[in-house]
């Protein structure tokens, strides 16, 4: 359960929130709304992005349903470490594309007392753990699994399947290279996959 209020308010680390699941799940949807909660607030909030996601805008994040959010676009995690002082609340968005040092600057941002809000793909196209984001889920206090509906099935989705032939692991797209599968539906498209490229 996700819970936002911490019980002893003289503890001044932060805490690790992940928002993670398939493509259309509304990942980025979950991040702006926590953001803009804090924002309502009045505490200080500073959003992030990998500088390789650009498919939307080039800076701001923003979700499938067309929300954004006003975002720095970085190269690397080690920027987001140098561009968070005095801040209450840091979001970061699409995390898997940073490298493994996204981890311990999410981290050392806890343990500077700030909320970090992250979210990403928690796996790739092939099915596999993506990235960071199994270590970002391992030591975050809050890991808030959304999911998206099959496009098949109608039933809950939480595979990304790629409908390219492109066996690269970083290919941005929407609707057109990807689609949400369940277990069952995503399972019967890599048996046809499979087969299709053992007939070749």
């Amino acid at each position: 359960m996700f819970l936002e209020n911490t019980v002893n308010q003289s503890e001044q680390f932060g805490w690790i929130e992940v928002i993670c699941g398939s493509m259309f799940s509304g990942k980025t949807e979950e991040l702006i709304r926590r953001l803009k909660r804090a924002t309502f607030a009045k505490q200080k909030v500073e959003i992030f992005k990998p500088a390789v996601d650009t498919r939307y805008d080039e800076d701001n994040v923003v979700s499938h349903d067309a929300n954004e959010i006003r975002s720095t676009a970085v190269p690397s995690a080690e920027n987001i470490r140098l561009l968070t002082s005095d801040v209450d609340v840091v979001g970061i968005d699409e995390a898997q594309f940073f490298d493994d040092e996204i981890v311990a600057v999410c981290n050392d941002l806890a343990n500077r007392g700030i909320r970090v809000v992250v979210a990403g793909l928690d796996m790739d196209f092939q099915g596999n753990p993506f990235g960071p984001m199994p270590a970002l889920m391992a030591t975050a206090e809050y890991v808030t699994k959304v999911h998206a509906v099959c496009t098949r099935t109608g039933n809950l989705a939480h595979y990304s399947h790629r409908t390219s032939a492109s066996k690269d692991l970083v290919v941005l797209g929407e609707t057109d290279v990807y689609e949400p599968l369940s277990r069952a539906a995503y399972y019967k498209a890599m048996q046809q996959t499979n087969e299709k490229e053992q007939t070749e």
